[in-house]
């Protein structure tokens, strides 16, 4: 088969290197200028490693992605270290991501925390049917089986402040998978995420794949229903390009898919503008000395207690900032509907917004640390997974013949992240092999 492969990010680069070692041709298109998708990095001049737009970290549960980095040959840049998430509670923070920590908590009574342990147990432990899990909002299931004290104090601030007004409608399932498969050990990539995937992507080079960057996908169209012909349109440094292949995978958003193929039937084009998801902010800051003086890693914070973001998470209290010329890089991140002024605001006006909370995690910061800092922001970064969620996720096989689209949307039940993407595009290229 000769494959269009339309991003160049986890699930695309995955599938194609699946393909290739099937013997078909594969070409991607990928409209930034490197490889990574949401994962992909920066660089400055002083840096000997990348850093990610977005926060990233892998698990040491995480077995698709070492999977692939074996067989690539780049398993032994894996490193994994045990780095601190805290709770803010009361005014203070609290670590919360061990059974012993959890039992240290002052935030919970005896009486409260176990209901909660039992329940935590059983998540993680005693069952993997999500999909009976799926018929309950998170709200409705924790409150009852971990008690509504627990719930309110440890899960709610978490689900208001990852899904907004939605909190009350995401899932049970969608909890079990975060409690289910995630460790306490994160792991990182020596160079950085950019460097894997930079390393995935010469692999792929190096298997007869063709990736072209800077090149954007405009419309992807069959030209002929039984010959199968796929013409994919695209436009590259303004030169707008024509290519024909036998079989097309999308990674796009659900909405863009829509958009690129309107041939699709109206039932499929409807599942896909249905599916909901949020956008995320991420303002990075570089300070001149370390933030956080307890060494925390991530800190999970509550809007309630009137952050202005949903998580602060100290990057070089878990890779070295020697790393990164001695700077100490702080990310401070949110997810939210596009609507929110957060995505029109300037960069400027977005960095001041957020650079007095700085002082909640030490209350001698000066804005006179910060040397640089830098925003990001992507309209597609977390999907909201409603009850009976996996009822209405497309089906990576679309209607029409050899068009396939894989997503964020389609990992569920678990959350989107590097592990699960690279497993749904080995999941997809397996289908695509199977026609």
């Amino acid at each position: 088969m000769n494959v269009a492969i339309i991003g160049a990010g986890a699930t695309g680069l995955a599938a194609a290197h699946d393909l290739l070692k099937a013997g078909h041709r594969v070409t991607i298109f990928e409209a930034n200028d490197k490889p990574g998708g949401l994962a992909a990095g920066f660089k400055m001049p002083h840096w000997e490693w990348s850093l990610e737009k977005f926060y990233h970290h892998w698990f040491e549960s995480d077995a698709d992605v070492l999977k692939l980095a074996d067989e690539i040959g780049a398993r032994d840049r894996v490193i994994f270290k045990r780095p601190v998430t805290v709770s803010y509670w009361n005014g203070r923070f609290y670590p919360l991501d061990s059974p012993a920590a959890a039992l240290k908590f002052p935030g919970l009574p005896l009486a409260a925390k176990i209901p909660f342990g039992l329940a935590m147990i059983y998540l993680k432990y005693l069952t993997s049917n999500w999909r009976a899990l799926e018929r309950y909002t998170a709200h409705e299931w924790a409150s009852r089986w971990m008690g509504r004290q627990a719930y309110e104090v440890i899960w709610q601030p978490l689900l208001e402040g990852k899904f907004g007004d939605l909190y009350q409608q995401v899932n049970m399932a969608w909890l079990w998978a975060r409690i289910k498969a995630r460790s306490t050990r994160l792991g990182t990539f020596v160079g950085g995420f950019q460097a894997f995937f930079d390393a995935l992507a010469a692999r792929v080079q190096a298997l007869g794949g063709i990736i072209q960057y800077s090149t954007r996908a405009e419309e992807l169209r069959i030209e002929n229903a039984e010959s199968k012909t796929w013409c994919v349109r695209t436009l590259s440094q303004f030169s707008i390009l024509n290519s024909q292949f036998d079989v097309v995978l999308s990674t796009t958003s659900p909405r863009l898919m829509a958009k690129l193929a309107p041939q699709l039937p109206p039932d499929y084009l409807s599942a896909l503008n249905a599916l909901q998801s949020l956008g995320a902010v991420v303002v990075i800051f570089a300070l001149d000395r370390q933030l956080d003086r307890q060494g925390y890693y991530w800190h999970n914070l509550p809007k309630s207690a009137g952050f202005p973001y949903l998580a602060m998470c100290e990057h070089t209290n878990f890779v070295e900032a020697e790393h990164f010329g001695g700077q100490h890089l702080i990310y401070c991140g949110d997810y939210l509907p596009t609507s929110h002024p957060y995505f029109s605001m300037t960069e400027g006006e977005l960095r001041d917004a957020f650079l007095p909370s700085l002082a909640h995690f030490n209350p001698q910061f000066d804005p006179s640390w910060v040397q640089d800092a830098w925003v990001f922001r992507e309209a597609y970064a977390q999907p909201v997974p409603f009850v009976n969620h996996s009822r209405h996720i497309p089906s990576v096989k679309t209607p029409l013949p050899g068009l396939f689209f894989a997503s964020m949307s389609q990992v569920y039940p678990w959350d989107r992240g590097t592990n699960y993407a690279i497993k749904l595009g080995r999941e997809t290229a397996a289908a695509m092999l199977a026609g």
